[in-house]
């Protein structure tokens, strides 16, 4: 961090050990997290390249549409690079990951690797970087999807006629309840559904909305302009 101040606050909050600058930072780490925006990792990581060589170490990258041959460019060497894309509920240990290692990374590392995103949440090994692009547009993106349709439903309770705040305990609760009976249960999601879709029902007339709405391609259409974009920036940063 740039204030002093801040770092001396995490290192008594977390007691950790901060560095002055980055040069200092690699070279006492045998992990190297990077978590900046894309459009600066290029000035950050080039400046870093002999302290990185020197080191070796493990480099973990949640920098979105940046692919590992390109940050390896830009150190001028050949590195351990794990990609990851995490999601923002990790920010309360409900993360999803998805993660890919080039072939560099060891099996311990890649245990490491697994363990620290494990302490924010869920991980998942994937097969390529192609993958990267898939989970960014699944998980990366998905909290906003279902934030917006539970803002949706939220706001059609409320002008329906039901208390803001009612509405928004009862659509959080629901949501939650939701994806726990999905997590611990045995059966397949379109069984849960059948079960709370009685003939007739409330249910079954909403799911039959959904469907004359085209809901599934409207997801699938989101999900495939999530991944072209995911796609689209590892090109305009590979330069």
């Amino acid at each position: 961090d740039k204030d002093p101040a801040r770092m001396q606050e995490l290192e008594t909050l977390f007691s950790i050990h901060c560095a002055n600058d980055s040069q200092q930072l690699v070279a006492q780490c045998d992990v190297v997290v990077l978590a900046v925006k894309p459009q600066v990792l290029q000035a950050v990581l080039e400046p870093l390249a002999e302290a990185f060589r020197t080191r070796q170490p493990l480099v973990i990258s949640i920098v979105a549409g940046i692919r590992s041959d390109t940050m390896e460019r830009w150190l001028g060497g050949d590195f351990s690079l794990v990609r990851v894309m995490p999601n923002t509920p990790a920010l309360v240990g409900l993360g999803a990951s998805g993660m890919v290692a080039n072939a560099r990374v060891s099996k311990h590392q890649k245990a490491l690797t697994l363990d620290l995103m494990n302490s924010i949440g869920i991980s998942r090994w994937v097969e390529d970087e192609q993958s990267i692009d898939l989970v960014t547009a699944l998980s990366g993106s998905g909290p906003a999807y279902f934030m917006l349709f539970m803002q949706s439903l939220i706001d059609a309770a409320v002008a329906a006629g039901l208390d803001p705040q009612t509405a928004r305990d009862l659509t959080m609760q629901t949501a939650v309840g939701a994806a726990e009976l999905i997590r611990h249960s045995d059966r397949q999601i379109q069984t849960l559904i059948e079960n709370v879709t009685s003939p007739g029902g409330t249910t079954e007339q909403a799911l039959k909305s959904f469907a004359d709405s085209d809901l599934a391609s409207i997801v699938a259409d989101a999900f495939s302009a999530a991944r072209r974009r995911a796609e689209q920036m590892s090109v305009e940063f590979d330069t």
